[in-house]
């Protein structure tokens, strides 16, 4: 996730105080992991440093003052880039999940049994993730049919990899 560029999205929306976009990226875009307030105003600085944004004078509000940000041409352009450009389709080749199991069967240790944690693991988010999707609102379903679709795959590829482990053993052992 790019939180400069969420911001800058954010911001073409409508100009906006530090404490409004940290609000709107948690609704929409932090699930589980809401974005500090430290993090918010530190990319706010770079983005105004680098001409994406410019902050108004300071207002007084119920708390401290506050400056509202607007985003610039530069931002703009960027933002419109960058939303336009597709993610690359290529999956991600050296995952943590392969990393594991290489390392284990390098090492001769039981892959299997790190396999077979793991799906569990997967089988318990998916239930998490499947009791969102009945349960949220149309985001949280779509963000959770999202993940359900990229666990299964992985699902696969424990189970692929299981039935492969003496094959894969001799290929990675000296």
């Amino acid at each position: 996730m790019s939180v400069p560029l969420t911001l800058l999205g954010l911001l073409e929306r409508e100009p906006s105080h530090g404490y409004d976009l940290k609000r709107d990226y948690d609704a929409f875009f932090g699930r589980g992991k809401p974005l500090p307030y430290g993090q918010v105003y530190a990319t706010l600085g770079r983005l105004a440093r680098d001409g994406k944004v410019v902050a108004g004078e300071a207002e007084p509000g119920d708390g401290p003052e506050r400056k509202r940000y607007v985003i610039t041409e530069a931002g703009v352009t960027e933002f419109e880039h960058w939303l336009t450009e597709p993610v690359s389709p290529e999956p991600n080749l050296q995952t943590v999940l392969f990393t594991k199991v290489v390392l284990a069967l390098m090492l001769g240790r039981d892959a299997e049994v790190y396999l077979n944690t793991q799906r569990a693991a997967h089988m318990h988010r998916m239930r998490e993730l499947t009791d969102l999707r009945r349960k949220g609102a149309l985001v949280d379903a779509l963000l959770a049919d999202h993940g359900l679709f990229h666990l299964e795959a992985d699902l696969r590829w424990i189970d692929l990899t299981t039935a492969r482990l003496d094959a894969l053993a001799e290929a990675v052992r000296p």
